[in-house]
């Protein structure tokens, strides 16, 4: 059996996506990242051998086929994909419009499935791992964040929906459902000011059961753990990971 892996990560540049492409790194194991922006991507290719990156918009057809293709063409095979990419707002009701839900969609839903899609003939050959980035509000309602919670609730059951489809295929799919995390998400993802960050995650800290707000690595520890042998029989589960905040 071989022990690398091939691991494709998507929003692999920062927080998250970022720690989670080092550890794998670490192990030995081939990753494939991508993200929007060239500096970052560059940034993380730096820190590791083992590392490469593709500048890349996982909302896009062509770019999921030009991403699964890189790895193909660059080591032969594919062994996890880990859907990280996310796209959110603090959006009130009355704030709406078409252009912003479809953005939040197009990436936390018609990404994810864009890639699980054309990575599949892969996944089969190699009976890998499919990889979902949620959220505690996939499961958890939050006033202002209606859209960005729906998307993550609908990648949970995507996740559970492919479990059972790909199951035939030894394709594992599983998902990690992060609580709010030291990421920089909310002054990226979500637009706001650092004033504004600072107090979300005031009462962020006030809320989680376990007074504080996670770390990439602890994610990333999770994420490893999914793509090992010891998650084998492991399929069509929705982890939390979030200092116990979706209990509350």
């Amino acid at each position: 059996m071989q022990n690398e892996k091939v691991v494709i990560i998507t929003g692999g540049s920062s927080g998250i996506g970022r720690a989670a492409a080092l550890r794998f790194a670490s192990r030995g194991d081939k990753v494939l990242i991508t993200g929007r922006r060239a500096g970052p991507v560059e940034q993380t290719i730096a820190e590791h051998k083992n590392i490469m990156g593709l500048v890349a918009d996982s909302s896009s057809a062509e770019d999921a086929r030009r991403t699964i293709a890189e790895a193909v063409d660059r080591w032969g095979r594919v062994d996890a994909l880990v859907n990280n990419a996310g796209a959110g707002a603090i959006l009130p009701l009355s704030d709406v419009s078409p252009n912003r839900i479809v953005d939040i969609f197009s990436v936390n839903v018609l990404g994810p499935s864009l890639l699980a899609s054309t990575a599949l003939p892969h996944l089969k050959a190699t009976q890998g791992v499919i990889i979902n980035i949620s959220s505690t509000y996939g499961h958890r309602p939050a006033a202002g964040l209606s859209h960005y919670a729906a998307s993550k609730a609908a990648l949970e059951h995507l996740t559970r929906c492919w479990a059972l489809e790909l199951a035939p295929l030894g394709i594992k799919v599983n998902a990690i459902a992060a609580g709010p995390t030291e990421s920089g998400a909310l002054t990226g993802m979500m637009g706001l000011s650092a004033e504004q960050a600072e107090a979300v995650k005031q009462e962020e800290r006030g809320k989680i059961p376990l007074a504080r707000r996670g770390d990439p690595d602890e994610i990333a520890d999770w994420i490893v753990q999914f793509a090992s042998p010891a998650s084998r029989w492991v399929t069509g589960q929705v982890l939390a990971v979030d200092g116990g905040l979706g209990l509350i």
